[in-house]
């Protein structure tokens, strides 16, 4: 049997992968500084909070591709609380944001068409992209006193094939809000080559210091401009599988005509998640207040427990749930999760997300505190040992 070569990836276990498997097998404790999933790090959600899965009318089959309109109201609701005025027509629904993508890149793009993404960013694309028959080109975000985009970079990576910038808003894993001067970079660039613009704000209502930075689903001039997010993050509910599209822009019309057909190809969307999304946007604020509080006190102990060395440097984060480190460059940094692994810490090389081999790591914020305070001291004496010998 021949398969087809979109997926031929290299599925065997990375090295860093396998050790964590070993360890785990053999009973050693590990200080897992990459946990992500709100579910496993120890938060309270509302005892009843399954019982909105329970509604009446989810026994009822409407097939409306874009989404239950009691479903798509309730999204609605959500960015009125941004300041931002949508129309239910405006909304698309999608089991997660992952599907959200996979409708956008087939809207928009032929096979071999490319959509650019800053890096450093999440490895994720990387799979939708090639399951798409399409090409990410890169442009950087640079540090200097704080995350930023080199415009530079942006106009170099445009070609004659590309169909869309995607932003994410604030972006993982370097928190970098987009700022209203890159906005309107991003926008005329945009307008000059007629690019669609895709904005991901899973992370949107977690700033760490300072504002949030203005939702993109209020449009852009002149911009078509797709709005990605979900209750993943938002409601901490990732196992839930509800997202959607907010559409803005002159060809709003015609891109929501043809994403109602490509959604009403898959129908994917369940009815019980949609009669239950207005009761979880409605009641999110307990466990984002959960999860803030969490992010801001590893934030400070992480700067604490930072503050009495000076190998580790933690750069500037404004927003989601990691923080980026720029850490002694002892060799490749996935050999250099390997030997943390051997002291109980496990995390991720920011290669994973596109950073150099070497002198990068990243750290979730989200880590019960005990565990993040243990796997961040013993991530700390690691390297002060290996310096000293």
């Amino acid at each position: 049997m021949k398969f087809s070569t979109r997926t031929n990836w290299n599925t065997e276990e990375s090295e860093l992968a396998h050790a964590l498997a070993a360890r785990r097998a053999a009973g050693k404790p590990v200080y897992d500084l990459s946990n992500a999933n709100p579910t496993r790090c120890g938060f309270t959600y509302p005892p009843d909070l399954l019982s909105a899965l329970t509604s009446p009318s989810a026994l009822e089959y409407d097939p409306n591709p874009l989404g239950l309109l009691t479903a798509r109201a309730a999204v609605v609701r959500y960015y009125a609380e941004h300041s931002v005025a949508l129309d239910p027509e405006q909304l698309v629904l999608t089991t997660s944001t992952s599907e959200a993508y996979s409708y956008l890149f087939q809207l928009l793009c032929d096979a071999g068409s490319e959509v650019l993404v800053p890096q450093p960013s999440y490895p994720l694309f990387d799979f939708l992209a090639t399951l798409s028959d399409i090409r990410l080109t890169t442009a950087p975000l640079v540090y200097d006193h704080g995350w930023q985009l080199d415009p530079e970079g942006f106009r170099r990576a445009i070609t004659s094939h590309t169909r869309a910038i995607v932003l994410v808003h604030p972006n993982n894993p370097t928190g970098h809000f987009t700022k209203p001067w890159e906005a309107e970079f991003i926008a005329a660039l945009c307008r000059e080559h007629s690019l669609a613009l895709i904005v991901d704000e899973v992370f949107l209502d977690f700033a760490l210091s300072g504002e949030a930075g203005a939702s993109f689903a209020a449009g852009l001039t002149g911009v078509n401009c797709f709005t990605v997010s979900g209750i993943s993050k938002i409601c901490g509910l990732p196992q839930m599988k509800a997202a959607w599209i907010a559409i803005t822009g002159p060809d709003r019309e015609a891109s929501i005509a043809r994403l109602e057909v490509i959604a009403d190809t898959f129908l994917s969307m369940n009815a019980p998640v949609q009669a239950a999304l207005p009761n979880w946007l409605g009641s999110r604020q307990p466990i984002q207040l959960q999860i803030l509080s969490r992010l801001r006190r590893n934030l400070a102990t992480l700067d604490q427990l930072l503050a009495v060395q000076q190998l580790i440097h933690r750069l500037e984060v404004e927003g989601g749930w990691y923080a980026v480190l720029r850490v002694p460059a002892l060799g490749d940094d996935e050999h250099t999760a390997i030997k943390l692994l051997d002291r109980g810490v496990y995390l991720h090389p920011g290669s994973f997300f596109g950073m150099a081999r070497s002198g990068w790591l990243v750290v979730s914020l989200l880590t019960p505190e005990q565990d993040f305070l243990t796997g961040v001291t013993a991530l700390i004496d690691y390297f002060n040992t290996n310096q000293m010998s």
